[in-house]
């Protein structure tokens, strides 16, 4: 962890957004396109546009704010989108599946679940999805960065609240290129030392004086960072859009197609011995998790019963399945001195999300006892030892898991947004009142069946994982096929549950900010209002035993496991049938100090209204559909912060303390949350360019704690699962005309695995080199590698305290990758 440390001292001198680089947004209205921009002696001017009223200048603006443009997401050598958001001050981004679904918070809030609760992400001004914390549904589920990206807007806390719903945390946006920078990109890569291989290109031009337009996508196929035996990354997206500018607006038609499967790496078995204060996560034999996935070759089909309890045989290589149609009107006008900017976009969103998880990793001997009884014996399943036993050292590690395989149908997680505002500059008392009024309108399904079978496999890497049956010692079979049963026994309160809700989100939003010579004096204020109306499905609900006997292959006998089939009672569903309202303001001060320095303070208060977590829960009345406990569906988010800003040419320093207080209820396969938490620290950012050397950096101290808990009082006081203390990265670059060398480092601290403060899970540093060469014009030959050190970053451990027999659980990032890539631009 000394390593850690130095990064984090060496964080202030260093910022997410350089001084020197063009803004990525062209007014607070039109979407930008980020291009370089050469070092000047005078310092540029940064407008920034998301989550505010109308853009200015960041050091006219009372809010927290960073940036990263296209040209440096390309060096990050970043994996996924939430890798990429490792790069923003204040933000905690965590990899727990994969590439996609994980999760991301903002300074202390907590991540008590998975997704991103009290965050937006933005795609174009607009959410992906309004709720980012839906199950299996996460935003960055539906979203991908390639080449039609022109940069990342964030703003952390302050106007989020009352400019965006949902978002009291902050928003982050993610930009489009609109075709005003001419030209284009083609963009090969592949992994060196993984299978995946994949083409980029974008384009963007002017067809007239007024009318221009843009177009891009990728596509991509292979194995994945991690060996599955299968291709589990395959597809792409297209997006396009066309702009018509006019006297004193435009108007922009856009659209994306988006079909792409990625792997699902759920929690996967490890050692863990030593105590909780001091523990020792290591791999096992045969099985690195760094590396490894219980994905297999050998395990690729899902027998099961769909929505309508009909026998279906799903492909379980499909893992997150995206699939995404949408289309958008962009366009902002100017009427008697107001600027008026209108956002439609509807999407339509489906898809699937298959993974296995262990409910129990153990010796041939223990499970074979556990699930068998005494003399029980196990015999391969699948793959090529199929029949034969499993021996005592299996793989090296005589282990076995009892698995659960996740199976979740998205039939629907369709989206309609609009987002209507107005603003006009008034001339007053020697100043500038800037006012500001609009009205969003958004309505998100949530329509999705999930369903489980148990079942039992080896534990060996390299996508060579096998199912193993289990039979008494007089003989009789307990398994078939590798499937123990059709259900989720091995988790015990997982139920087969479908979902057909429809959320209702409406707001109408105002702000002032008045400015005068250095001094800026804002205020905003948000009513949302709306609902819930829909039904749910689950054998919880009506308390029917929610397993039958059903003949699933079809062979005409009855085996153990078809005595246990899940079920969903299609003829008797809950309804849910809810509305609900609250408040949101936000209070700030600028001072413009001198040219290069300015100081601000804010307060916020806003909330995030809790969607399909809470649908099978106390909180909503089987019976009527309505609310049984309204404190529980709106989570309010208190928020103070004051700070600096400070730029010059060739040197940028921004500094900000919090305090923030959230309340937090969460429920749907774990136990129910009702709770207070309180977190304060100090975020910083800053960069430093002298002459080839550029240096970019950031880092959050965060100390938080749970002050209340309603359920569970034990753990009042404590730190919340998962919260740092400190977390940052550090990107020193040297570039000149013919290359760019350096390296992206992020770190963060031991952190708890559970509320009860038990088991630590350590701080780690992931180092990311990157070499960019150019050797002739428009020609970039690039090589990244992820992770060069190959840590075990532990995210999550499915446990509290070191198990007995030294075998954990648990979520780690990638270990180390390569991959290279050449660009031509034209």
């Amino acid at each position: 962890m000394k390593a850690f440390h130095l990064l984090l001292t060496i964080a202030p001198i260093a910022l997410a957004t350089p001084a020197w680089a063009d803004t990525a947004a062209e007014t607070a209205e039109q979407s930008a396109s980020a291009q370089e921009a050469p070092a000047s002696a005078q310092p540029q001017r940064e407008v920034f546009s998301t989550g505010v009223a109308k853009g200015r200048d960041i050091l006219d603006s009372a809010i927290s704010t960073s940036s990263i443009r296209e040209s440096q997401v390309q060096k990050l050598g970043a994996r996924s989108l939430f890798e990429i958001f490792h790069n923003i001050a204040g933000v905690r981004s965590e990899l727990s599946n994969g590439e996609v679904n994980n999760n991301v918070t903002v300074r202390g809030l907590p991540m008590a679940s998975t997704g991103a609760k009290f965050l937006q992400v933005q795609e174009d001004g607009l959410p992906v999805v309004e709720f980012g914390d839906m199950l299996t549904g996460g935003a960055d589920m539906f979203i991908r960065a390639d080449l039609n990206l022109a940069a990342i807007e964030a703003i952390r806390g302050g106007s989020a609240s009352t400019f965006a719903s949902n978002s009291p945390a902050g928003i982050i946006n993610l930009m489009s290129k609109t075709g005003d920078v001419e030209g284009g990109s083609l963009m090969l890569s592949s992994g060196i030392d993984y299978e995946e291989y994949r083409a980029d290109f974008d384009y963007g031009a002017k067809i007239s004086d007024t009318l221009r337009f843009h177009v891009g996508g990728y596509y991509r196929q292979g194995e994945g960072p991690r060996k599955v035996g299968y291709d589990a990354v395959k597809g792409g997206q297209f997006k396009f859009n066309i702009t018509k500018e006019f006297t004193g607006g435009h108007i922009r038609l856009y659209g994306k197609f988006l079909d792409d499967s990625t792997p699902v790496y759920l929690p996967a078995p490890m050692s863990l011995t030593g105590t909780n204060d001091s523990p020792k996560y290591a791999a096992l034999p045969g099985f690195d998790n760094n590396h490894d996935t219980l994905l297999s070759r050998y395990h690729t089909s899902n027998l099961t019963l769909d929505g309508g309890n009909n026998v279906v045989t799903n492909d379980l290589r499909e893992g997150a399945h995206s699939k995404v149609k949408s289309v958008g009107v962009e366009a902002q006008f100017d009427i008697a001195g107001w600027t008026v900017t209108d956002r439609f976009r509807y999407s339509q969103i489906s898809g699937r999300y298959s993974g296995v998880y262990p409910a129990i990793s153990g010796s041939l001997a223990t499970v074979a006892a556990t699930f068998g009884g005494p003399g029980a014996t196990l015999r391969y399943a699948s793959g090529p030892s199929k029949g034969q036993l499993v021996p005592a050292n299996a793989n090296g590690n005589g282990l076995v898991a009892a698995l659960m395989t996740s199976d979740i149908t998205l039939n629907s997680f369709d989206n309609i947004t609009n987002d209507f505002r107005a603003s006009k500059v008034w001339n007053l008392g020697g100043g500038e009142l800037t006012t500001t009024a609009g009205f969003y309108k958004s309505r998100q399904s949530v329509d999705n069946f999930s369903t489980a079978n148990s079942k039992l496999s080896d534990i060996v890497g390299g996508g060579n994982a096998a199912l193993v049956d289990i039979t008494t010692a007089t003989g009789v079979p307990l398994s078939e096929n590798g499937y123990y049963t059709y259900d989720g026994t091995f988790f015990g309160v997982y139920q087969r549950r479908a979902l057909n809700v429809d959320y209702d989100t409406n707001a109408a939003f105002g702000s002032l900010n008045f400015k005068t010579g250095p001094l800026a004096i804002g205020g905003s204020l948000r009513y949302d209002f709306g609902g819930a109306n829909g039904y749910v499905q689950s054998y919880k609900l009506s308390n029917n035993p929610g397993s039958f006997t059903k003949d699933m292959n079809g062979n005409g006998v009855i085996s153990a496991p078809e005595r246990k089939v899940g079920f969903l009672e299609l003829g008797n569903p809950s309804p849910v049938d809810y509305t609900y309202n609250y408040l949101s303001y936000s209070v700030g001060v600028n001072y413009r100090v001198a040219e290069p320095f300015a100081v601000f303070a804010r307060y916020s208060r806003g909330a995030r209204v809790n969607s399909d977590r809470l649908l099978f829960s106390s909180a909503i009345n089987a019976n009527s559909g309505s609310l049984a406990n309204r404190e529980a569906l709106i989570d309010y988010v208190k928020q103070a912060e004051a700070g600096f800003k400070y730029r010059t040419a060739n040197f940028s320093l921004n500094g900000t303390a919090f305090l923030a207080n959230t309340l937090e209820h969460n429920s749907y396969f774990g136990p129910t949350i009702d709770r207070k938490y309180k977190a304060y620290g100090l975020e910083l950012e800053s960069s430093f360019r002298a002459g080839i050397f550029s240096l970019t950096a950031g880092a959050t101290y965060t100390k938080a704690e749970i002050t209340n808990d309603k359920l569970d009082p034990t753990v009042i006081g404590n730190k919340p699962v998962g919260s740092p203390s400190l977390f940052g990265y550090v990107t020193p670059e040297i570039s000149t005309d013919l290359f760019s060398i350096g390296a992206n480092f992020y770190g963060i601290s031991s952190r708890y695995a559970s509320d009860s403060n038990l088991l630590k899970m350590p701080g780690y540093v992931l180092v990311n080199p990157f070499v960019q060469v150019r050797p002739v014009k428009d020609l970039t030959v690039s090589l990244n590698v992820n992770n060069l050190f190959d840590a075990k970053g532990i995210t999550t451990v499915s446990t509290a305290t070191i198990p007995a027999n030294g075998i954990g659980t648990g979520t780690v990032i990638n270990g180390r990758t390569v991959s290279a890539s050449v660009r031509f631009d034209f």
